[in-house]
């Protein structure tokens, strides 16, 4: 059984370094060129594959646009939330880092990374499937987050983890859309109060 697993495996880990190879190249040409004036043929000779490969990964380029914006906007909690809960011991303190870690993000990001984060529903809207996996996980490392603080004993019982993490994941959702729909969205103030709100609902007062 392991002889037949195992080459599968690696087709897998070959499939998702070239797909992130395009993905690299795409990003970095749409920055510096706009998305219009890129065309497939950059994006492949950029990643060094044939069109055939890329057409394996993506339909078309609105579809390219897409699973970029996902991978890179919308696919980050699960890697986020286990490095917050390896090097912070509280709830706080993970919270803290969290709005710390998505206001770095903010500080960073560029008008391509708004056009993506506005694209990426539309790919949702194509790949329900994807979307619901997606959201799932965000929700689930939320809650195992939220799940967490309980054994620390310093998250409050109002409320259900699981209505907790709804929370938080609806309201940075909603935060990271009005920044891409409006440039003069105030996100890192409203960031802050999410801070505040966050802590206020999920954590128990200090004493």
């Amino acid at each position: 059984m392991d002889t037949v697993e195992a080459p599968v495996g690696r087709r897998e880990k070959r499939k998702q370094e070239i797909r992130g190879r395009i993905e690299d190249a795409a990003y970095h040409l749409f920055k510096t060129r706009g998305i219009e004036d890129t065309s497939i043929e950059q994006i492949c000779v950029e990643a060094d594959v044939a069109r055939r490969t890329f057409y394996g990964h993506f339909a078309n380029k609105h579809a390219l646009l897409g699973g970029l914006g996902i991978s890179r906007l919308y696919n980050q909690s699960e890697p986020m939330l286990r490095g917050l809960m390896a090097n912070h011991q509280t709830t706080r303190g993970r919270l803290e880092a969290m709005i710390d870690y998505i206001e770095a993000n903010f500080a960073g990001y560029e008008e391509i990374d708004r056009q993506l984060i506005l694209i990426a529903p539309s790919a949702f809207a194509e790949d329900p499937e994807q979307q619901r996996e997606i959201g799932n996980s965000s929700m689930a490392s939320f809650t195992r987050l939220i799940t967490a603080g309980l054994e620390l004993g310093d998250v409050r019982t109002t409320f259900s983890p699981e209505i907790l993490a709804a929370t938080v994941v609806g309201t940075l959702n909603m935060l990271s859309t009005s920044w891409a729909m409006d440039s003069s969205y105030p996100v890192f103030a409203k960031l802050e109060e999410a801070r505040a709100l966050f802590e206020h609902l999920i954590c128990k007062d200090n004493t």
